[in-house]
This record gives C-alpha cells, structure tokens and sequence, in this order.
C-alpha cells in the first residue's frame, strides 16, 4: 500500500485493473485500518476517475456472495447518500410503495456512514433480520414482494472498510459504489446522486448495462427527488429537469423531510409514513419517488399513472403490508 499511496501523492490515477486488484486487497484484509483510511483520504480529496470506479466496482462484484432469484426482473432504489441533508428513509420507504404496487423490489442497503440512518440501521429497528440464502430471499419476494440484501453481508470488502467509514462521516467513493454492486442485478434501478458530475459517470456506467435506469439529482444537492427544487433527470432515453409541481404537485420545505436524530426516530417517522399518517410533504416526496420508480419499469410510460399507482399502494394499505410480511418472514 506504501507504493500505491506514494503513487497517488504524485497526482497519478489508477488503471482500471489495478483499482480492481486494490479493491481485492481491501476485500481479503491485505491492507491494515489506517492504510484503507489513506486510501480513501485520497478520493477525498480529488474526483474519482471513470477507469477507477470500474475497476472498484469490478473487484467488489468479483468477490460478492452471489444471489439468484429465479429470474425475477426486480427494482432497485438507492441514493449515494453523501449528500449531508439528514433526510428520512425516502429511497426504502419507496421501495415498499413500489413492491404494494406489484413490482418486485431487491433493496440493497447499508448501515449509514454519514447519515443518522441507513437503510439498514431502519430495517433492523423495524425487527427485519438479515438474510444470505438464495432460498429465503425468494421467499421473501414472494410473499412480501421485496427482498433486502444487507450489502456487508455480500461484499467482505465492504464490511473490512465500515469502521474507517463510519469514523470519517463523511462522503466517499464507497458511497458512489454502493448503487451499482447489488448482488442481485436488478433489472431497473433508479439512482439518486449528490451532484452532476456523479450522474455523468452513473450515466455513462449504467448505458453499458443495456438495461432500464433512471438517475436522478436535486438541484440543490439532494441524492433523490426531494421536492424542495427542481430535480435533474436522466434516463437511458435522455435528461430533463422537472419542476417540484410536475413530480410531486407541490414544493416542500427542508424541514419537512428531515429524518430525525436517531436510528429509532427514523424508524418512528417510517412506520409512520408507510402506515399512511405521514404529513402531506411527507407523502409527496415518497410518492414522488416511487412514481419515478415505476416509470422506469416501462409498465407506465405516463408519470401520472405512476404517480396514481403509488398513491394507490401507500393509501390501500398494501405498502405497509408488504412491510409486515417482510418483516414477520423471521
């Protein structure tokens, strides 16, 4: 590692190969705590190189427990996080939304590093228990529409680097990684990012796919559609900037979206929201998500139909049932 930080220090950037062979290093414990922290200093300090990102993103795959799920064509929501705003859980809120609306969900989630609460730290406190085997998350999709996989439990690489992560609290390449190394491979994702350049990259990775993808980035610096501002938009068809209005048919306040001080407040706010009690911002900005969600699916080329199915979801009561049986499958 002492070679490669020298390297770094010198204003060079990696090879896609060599990022990739880093990214094992990491992943099969080669490099202590404090070199990983140098490490990631680095991308800290200087925008990560599309090369560098593949090969990152190539090593995590590489090394991932495999999932399959019977040829499912799922979704999956996810923002970088990074972005700084303490928001509520909205992506996974969206998600359930989305599964009450009858697409299959393979939510990847992680404990957040600079959020009060990842999706991870709600799922548990809403008593979800973690699992690996291919035979219970295809139980889970089945019943509950929805599966989640806990990315530590997939990527050892990221489990050797949630310390230094958690200790930084602040954003780092991890974060950019995260959206696109779901184990599952889902066949529609719709990503949030905390700034332009990310969604140039995200673009140009998520073309290679061939599959359908939504990006999406609040202009003033969310990682999702938050409705306190217009919302830039790319699809694997072109971009567009959407107002508050067109998605979510009003303007919220920062306030309004905020996701509380702890873990456990963040899952009050959740289980008050999926039981349909959340405030009208509240709803808005969940709605507003999902309807991007299910747009991407093909399923409904017009946003207001996809913003109606997920009004439908949330209102019946069937989100929160997919939540239940998620979480009672112990």
């Amino acid at each position: 590692m002492k070679k490669i930080l020298q390297y770094l220090f010198e204003y060079k950037t990696l090879s896609q190969q060599a990022a990739k062979d880093i990214m094992l290093g990491i992943g099969k414990g080669v490099y202590n705590e404090t070199e990983i922290a140098s490490f990631i200093t680095v991308f800290m300090m200087r925008s990560i190189t599309i090369e560098e990102l593949q090969g990152f993103r190539e090593g995590l795959l590489e090394m991932c427990v495999p999932v399959n799920l019977n040829g499912h064509r799922v979704m999956d929501i996810v923002g970088t996080g990074g972005d700084g705003k303490n928001t509520f859980n909205i992506s996974t809120l969206a998600c359930f939304i989305v599964a009450g609306a009858g697409q299959k969900v393979a939510k990847h989630g992680n404990y957040g590093a600079t959020s009060v609460s990842g999706a991870s730290n709600v799922m548990e406190q809403l008593g979800y228990t973690f699992k690996s085997g291919n035979d219970a998350l295809n139980r889970e999709l089945d019943e509950a529409n929805i599966c989640f996989l806990h990315a530590p439990i997939f990527h050892p690489a990221l489990k050797t680097v949630s310390v230094s992560r958690k200790n930084f609290g602040l954003r780092t390449f991890f974060n950019m990684l995260g959206p696109m190394v779901n184990p599952a491979n889902p066949e529609y994702q719709l990503v949030g990012v905390f700034n332009l350049e990310m969604a140039r990259i995200y673009n140009y990775l998520l073309q290679q796919s061939g599959k359908p993808f939504t990006i999406i980035h609040g202009l003033d610096g969310y990682d999702e559609i938050s409705l306190t501002n217009d919302t830039k938009v790319i699809t694997n068809k072109g971009e567009q900037v959407l107002s508050a209005q067109v998605l979510g048919k009003r303007t919220v306040q920062p306030s309004d979206i905020f996701g509380g001080n702890t873990p456990e407040e963040a899952a009050k706010l959740f289980k008050t929201i999926i039981s349909g009690k959340g405030s009208w911002a509240q709803n808005a900005v969940v709605l507003a998500n999902a309807a991007m969600a299910l747009q991407c699916t093909g399923n409904y080329p017009d946003y207001e139909d996809a913003y109606a199915a997920a009004v439908n979801s949330l209102e019946s009561g069937v989100a929160k049932a997919c939540l239940d049986k998620l979480v009672a499958m112990q």
